[in-house]
């Protein structure tokens, strides 16, 4: 089987996980640190070279405070007592998304495991937290316009060169997109990077997607003939 160079997940389900069973919000969304840390060894063990997921988006923000707030200290607890996981797979671990909006124990956790991470050469597994497509792309176009004003003019713009201004320079776009919960969207993630990239969308829960789904999503990618507008 032939496995993608970089894989990106869109967790969802965890607030119905948690209902089905009875329970609050957060205990759905702390159920569901298993499944990231199952899907993060399964890239390493298969050779994924990166394996992004999208944590937590700009628009959260809007969510309910205690929920939010919970969040933040169940991201600040994966991310410390993950460092062990991910120096035995020798997978590199990085941050992307709006510093402005983070708190600063998360910027600290995370700052530190990118650190304790950074020679690592297996799978990059990338946290998009605080992240939206449309603020990448508008904080990209911030940064050539800065470009422009130190040039005193216009600068050359081609696509490769404002791929490099986004957030995620010298991050292959993804192959595939893996969403769960049934959500058939993309809810305003890597907006430009994922004009080729092939979804995959599936009905079980994020708290219980484990490798045996992420196996049925990479047979669906196998099967897929990938034309790039050509023939």
């Amino acid at each position: 089987m032939e496995y993608p160079r970089h894989v990106t997940i869109i967790m969802d389900g965890n607030g119905r996980w948690a209902g089905k069973q009875g329970k609050q919000r957060l205990l759905g969304h702390n159920a569901g640190v298993e499944s990231v840390r199952s899907c993060c060894e399964y890239a390493a063990r298969h050779g994924i070279e990166y394996l992004s997921i999208y944590a937590f988006s700009e628009e959260n923000w809007a969510r309910p405070e205690d929920e939010v707030s919970g969040l933040m200290k169940i991201m600040v607890k994966a991310v410390k007592s993950e460092a062990d996981t991910f120096m035995k797979h020798n997978m590199r671990f990085l941050v992307i998304g709006n510093r402005n909006h983070l708190p600063s124990d998360v910027l600290e956790a995370a700052d530190e495991l990118q650190r304790r991470t950074s020679g690592n050469t297996g799978t990059t597994v990338v946290v998009m937290l605080s992240y939206s497509g449309r603020w990448d792309i508008v904080q990209a176009a911030r940064k050539y316009a800065q470009r422009c004003l130190e040039n005193g003019g216009l600068v050359d713009l081609g696509e490769n060169e404002f791929a490099g201004l986004l957030s995620t320079a010298g991050i292959p776009e993804p192959d595939l997109m893996i969403r769960t919960s049934g959500e058939q969207r993309i809810s305003n993630y890597m907006l430009w990077q994922c004009a080729y990239t092939e979804f995959y969308f599936t009905d079980v829960l994020w708290p219980d997607f484990r490798e045996k789904d992420f196996d049925l999503a990479i047979q669906s990618f196998n099967q897929r003939q990938r034309r790039y507008g050509k023939v």
